[in-house]
């Protein structure tokens, strides 16, 4: 898939872990792409310690794809950034985040990069960031993708559901997200301090801050099916579950939640930190205030 006249380069990253089938078929969505003459095509994938072989798999289903060993311990996030600390090495002009459970449409880098040159044509200004949208294969629903803050220093979002024409958003989930070089120069790389969650819709916030343009793109690019909900959200556990999924590295850690709310919140980020312990600690209290927590 590369071309040594290409004048574009995509660096596409992933992780993973134990799910030997979906990231193949993931990597085969990705693979079975068109893409434009003047593009080339990298994939930097992060195996995070898998036990099922994923790694040995992807290799001698997609030799060319760059397989990079993790320590075991990366979650999403450390996964992520050390894609891209190996990628970034190489100077590309585009990154592509891309979630291994979600299915790139056959289209996806077309409609992706068909927002790029509109944006190029009519603005004659960098894209920015562009957020490819997910929805559910079985139910048609919109799942992931680029959202709006509902209001300013809040952490209430209303997700942007593709229009068939490019739409602004603040931030957005990591499923398939198309960063430009110069989007990645002013920003760098993931943040450090985020394990698991969080990281994308920080990096989002940290795009907007800056004044980075955010677009969703006009179709969706993929489907993906929602992760459950959190441990730490289900009543019909046991306090001490829900507490010990809450702080693990796939709830909300507690000082990484309170980085997140220190730096996306403003002076009120303690009563946003505070909320998230009264929910689980306290539901009913919590259905009761939560207006007023907003």
């Amino acid at each position: 898939m590369e071309s040594s006249n290409c004048s574009q380069k995509l660096a596409v990253l992933l992780t993973c872990y134990n799910r030997r089938a979906i990231t193949l078929e993931c990597l085969d969505s990705l693979f079975c792409q068109e893409l434009s003459v003047n593009m080339s095509l990298e994939v930097y994938l992060v195996d995070d310690g898998s036990t099922d072989g994923t790694g040995n798999a992807v290799k001698q289903m997609f030799p060319d794809v760059n397989v990079i060993a993790g320590s075991g311990n990366l979650y999403w996030g450390g996964g992520m950034r050390l894609a891209w600390e190996t990628a970034m090495e190489r100077d590309f002009d585009f990154y592509l985040w891309l979630n291994d459970d979600t299915l790139l449409l056959p289209d996806a880098l077309t409609t992706l990069f068909a927002a790029v040159n509109s944006l190029n044509e009519n603005s004659g200004s960098f894209p920015g960031i562009i957020v490819g949208s997910t929805f559910n294969a079985i139910t048609g629903v919109h799942t992931y993708g680029g959202s709006i803050q509902i209001k300013e220093y809040a952490l209430d979002f209303r997700p942007v559901v593709p229009s068939g024409s490019l739409e602004p958003c603040d931030t957005f989930n990591g499923n398939c997200v198309l960063v430009s070089r110069e989007a990645f120069h002013e920003l760098g790389n993931l943040s450090q301090e985020f394990t698991h969650a969080m990281g994308d819709i920080d990096y989002g916030l940290r795009a907007k801050k800056k004044r980075i343009p955010i677009w969703v793109a006009p179709k969706y690019v993929g489907r993906c099916s929602n992760n459950p909900t959190p441990v730490w959200l289900d009543n019909a556990l046991t306090l001490r579950k829900r507490i010990r999924n809450l702080n693990g590295p796939k709830g909300l850690p507690p000082q990484e939640w309170s980085l997140f709310c220190r730096r996306h919140t403003g002076w009120r980020w303690p009563c946003k930190v505070v909320k998230v312990y009264l929910r689980v600690l306290a539901p009913a209290t919590w259905d009761r205030l939560r207006g007023i927590l907003r």
